[in-house]
């Protein structure tokens, strides 16, 4: 394990050389229980405390209940919070997939879409009314006129100076090194705060609208970065693919990492209306779970979907959407750099011995450690 987990970096790193060695967005989509939907005649088990609600609890977690008969002689769907769906949620997805692409969960207080198709639509159509995309950062003022190079520019020193740093010991923690600092140090450049104030937000003494507008941004991307840097470690071939790449292949490979990986695993949204969709019509007013997760893993939108593939000829991601936005090029610069940082500082950089990355989370997913030997 690393030597001092969760280090602050003694000084500002902005301040440092990328060649110097030495000491160095969005809110979560909310899952506030929401006011119940109504639900049509005959749906099983949709309102907390009636019969088919207590039944239901009492199937959560035996697999061998999932889409069987309860008693009432009512099919049940699996849901997204079922326990265990943190660190396995992918049996969960493929069920309601193939057999419930729309379903109420009364857990979630809302109907739920699995589908590529239906989370795509709901995340682009007028009628799913929305605050953010999952994982995509409010392009806020204090976000428009930021100078892209400069940003480019401190997201490598940052990047650099951290690798630098890991490169000294003999096993570290890519996750607690170096992907929680990374997002908080570009933010910090980002939104003109100083490096100081935006540390002690990541050690979760502040407050107020520092916390407000960065502090989602930063667990976002961390979680991010760390699923990028777990799914090209965890295969030699990516490792070896990625180590001296063109920026397009990293670019893919980053793209390729949020779609099998995202972040952001749930989103919530509210019908303006009725919408038709795969299984049936959701209704108007109603709250709509959608498992970003899930649809970025769909056999009927990607081949291989579990595969980590950035070569894949059918691309496609669901975290962040297409426009003009500093913040989302910003969480790229990050995985590009990150990368290459990386690679430079440790040229024989692997996971340690026996070491697998792990993923885990129901709304935010991401291996909670990467441990790494610099030296290979």
């Amino acid at each position: 394990m690393s030597d001092a987990p969760n280090r602050e970096p003694d000084r500002d790193i902005r301040s440092e050389r990328p060649e110097e060695s030495g000491d160095p967005w969005t809110r979560l989509p909310s899952m506030a229980p929401a006011a119940p939907s109504a639900a049509p005649a005959g749906q099983p088990g949709v309102r907390a405390g009636t019969p088919a609600f207590r039944a239901r609890l009492r199937t959560l977690g035996d697999p061998a209940t999932e889409g069987t008969v309860p008693p009432g002689g009512r099919t049940v769907a699996p849901s997204p919070l079922d326990p265990g769906a943190s660190w396995d949620p992918h049996r969960i997805h493929r069920t309601l997939r193939e057999e419930f692409p729309l379903t109420y969960d009364p857990l979630l207080r809302a109907w739920v879409l699995s589908r590529y198709a239906d989370v795509a639509t709901a995340l682009t159509d007028e009628r799913f009314t929305h605050g953010h995309r999952p994982g995509d950062p409010p392009c806020a003022r204090a976000h428009v006129d930021v100078d892209i190079e400069a940003l480019r520019a401190v997201t490598e020193r940052t990047a650099y100076v951290l690798a630098r740093r890991i490169a000294e010991r003999p096993q570290a923690d890519l996750v607690a090194d170096f992907c929680h600092w990374l997002p908080a140090g570009t933010v910090a450049a980002a939104v003109g705060v100083p490096y100081r104030d935006m540390m002690r937000l990541v050690r979760g003494r502040a407050a107020g609208a520092l916390a407000g507008e960065c502090g989602g941004q930063i667990a976002v991307r961390e979680k991010a970065l760390a699923s990028f840097l777990g799914n090209v470690l965890d295969d030699p071939d990516q490792v070896a693919a990625l180590r001296d790449a063109p920026a397009g292949l990293v670019a893919r490979a980053w793209a390729e990492s949020l779609r099998r990986d995202p972040p952001v695993q749930i989103a919530v949204r509210r019908t303006s209306a009725e919408v038709p969709v795969s299984g049936g019509v959701v209704p108007a007013s109603a709250s709509v779970a959608l498992l970003v997760g899930s649809a970025g893993r769909d056999p009927e939108r990607f081949r291989e979907p579990d595969r980590f593939d950035p070569f894949r000829d059918d691309p496609g991601q669901l975290t962040y959407g297409a426009g003009f936005c500093p913040a989302v090029l910003l969480a790229g610069f990050e995985a590009e750099y990150a990368l290459r940082a990386l690679f430079a500082a440790m040229p024989r950089l692997r996971l340690a011995d026996g070491f697998r990355p792990v993923a885990a989370g129901l709304i935010t997913r991401a291996p909670r450690s990467l441990i790494v030997r610099p030296g290979g």
